[in-house]
């Protein structure tokens, strides 16, 4: 559930991305609804109520939702600072480098790979199947990344709709492919525990 909030600013980005820019005038002052640049902002609007409220619910964020936030703030804040949609095709390839350099690294710091970390408390593996599982999300982050990258710099009629439908895509599947490899684990647990009993 965690990760699909933070499609919501996303699909809200989207949504105001595809209307047709046209004049508004707010307080006195004009500016163009619809398009990137009115979208970006929305983004940032938006992951700022989306993070603000997760805050004061639960006090905290998590390390993956202050990355986001400050990536979103600080690449959307660069975007409408230059009036260049380039800096934020680069937020998404960042952040998933970023998210796969985090995994890779519990490999040599601390005493869990990060997988184990976040899901831990919910399951009982062996330590061959939680690195299996760390370095699974490794490459997924960087293929993200990379697809990200690859099609907002070649094809800049569509970045936007993989950016949202892509990125949601991908995650789907491999939190679907993640819980098939988890199942075929999580049946021989009890016979385990048996024997140590």
């Amino acid at each position: 559930m965690k990760q699909f909030i933070d499609f919501i600013p996303l699909l809200l980005f989207f949504i105001v991305y595809k209307l047709d820019p046209r004049p508004m005038e707010v307080a006195g002052h004009n500016f163009e609804f619809g398009g990137i640049y009115s979208a970006t902002a929305m983004l940032i609007l938006s992951s700022l109520v989306v993070y603000g409220a997760l805050f004061l619910r639960q006090r905290k964020l998590e390390k993956g939702q202050w990355l986001t936030l400050i990536a979103c703030l600080v690449f959307g804040g660069l975007t409408l600072t230059f009036h260049s949609e380039t800096f934020l095709k680069w937020k998404a390839p960042v952040v998933n480098w970023l998210f796969a350099l985090g995994f890779a690294g519990s490999h040599f710091i601390g005493d869990r790979v990060l997988i184990k970390r976040i899901m831990g408390h919910a399951l009982s593996l062996p330590d061959a199947i939680w690195n299996r599982l760390n370095i699974a999300w490794i490459g997924f982050f960087l293929f993200c990344g990379a697809a990200n990258l690859f099609v907002a710099f070649t094809f800049r009629d569509f970045w936007v709709d993989f950016k949202v439908f892509g990125s949601l895509g991908m995650t789907v599947i491999f939190l679907v492919a993640q819980g098939v490899y988890l199942s075929r684990h999580l049946h021989d647990e009890p016979s385990t525990s048996k024997t140590k009993e």
